[in-house]
């Protein structure tokens, strides 16, 4: 992983900062809550660690309702019975314009710290209507509609595979009826215009959202094998005439889904590869 020598040195002082607080233990997977998915993630395990967020280097409060700004390592169940751990690093969303590398900081720590594997999660719309609000998605691929890349100079990262196919295996052995999907990311903060909608669409996508894309270049650059998730929250913008958009509207749809969400989590985790 070829990075400028400050962002290398933010990952430093944040793995520096870290690594005492875990005392002892590398966690087995990195899981960022988004939208949607902040109560059911933290509540698929015992807490054995909570700090805020913006107390390491690094890492700043969230402004996005929603998002917990907090830092936390979970102890969850596994079926080989041994100590699982689950780490749960906040998001910076790439339309906070703190730039690229502070929305790739989180996989990048992660990485540093010898996590070897991220899930990924997000709240977003669908232009698919095999895929409506309330049901989850399995990211197959991405587009990536930013116009940006956490990547630096020569970094040329295969992105054949960017979403595991062995872990996207995984939780269709769990739940064969999660459908997979193609993400689109745009920039954010407004929600998407329904030209831009179709646009998506044109370009093979199912879902459109802000986050995730970037996310997973910066963790496949730095080794780490990806699985993203996608709750969708409510159809995309021109798909379903007369409605409007809203972040409660994802709000709401995150806390009606929580214990259906936990409940997958903890069925992914338990069969969670080791090697």
């Amino acid at each position: 992983m070829t990075l400028p020598s400050q962002i290398r040195a933010m990952v430093d002082d944040s793995v520096r900062a870290l690594r005492p607080l875990l005392d002892g233990i590398v966690p087995d997977v990195l899981l960022v809550p988004g939208s949607g998915w902040g109560s059911a993630a933290h509540s698929i395990g015992r807490e054995v660690l909570s700090v805020p967020a913006a107390s390491i280097p690094g890492f700043a409060d969230s402004p996005v309702a929603g998002h917990t700004a907090r830092i936390q390592l979970l102890a969850l169940d596994h079926e080989d019975g041994r100590p699982f751990h689950a780490l749960l690093l906040p998001r910076t969303h790439f339309y906070e314009e703190r730039g690229a590398d502070a929305v790739a900081h989180a996989v990048r720590v992660a990485a540093a710290l010898g996590i070897a594997r991220a899930i990924l999660t997000n709240g977003c719309g669908s232009a698919n209507p095999r895929i409506g609000p309330g049901s989850v998605a399995l990211i197959a691929d991405h587009v990536n509609l930013t116009a940006a890349t956490p990547l630096h100079g020569a970094s040329f990262v295969d992105l054949s595979d960017a979403y595991s196919p062995r872990l996207r295996g995984l939780v269709n052995s769990v739940d064969p009826t999660i459908l997979e999907a193609v993400y689109a990311q745009f920039p954010g903060p407004q929600y998407e215009t329904p030209a831009e909608v179709r646009m998506a669409v044109a370009l093979g996508a199912d879902l459109v959202g802000m986050s995730t894309a970037l996310e997973t270049i910066a963790a496949r650059e730095a080794g780490l094998e990806v699985l993203g998730l996608s709750l969708i929250t409510n159809a995309a913008a021109g798909t379903t005439p007369g409605e409007s958009l809203s972040h409660e509207e994802v709000l709401e749809q995150g806390a009606s889904s929580k214990e259906r969400l936990a409940e997958l989590l903890a069925r992914i985790v338990r069969v969670w590869p080791r090697d």
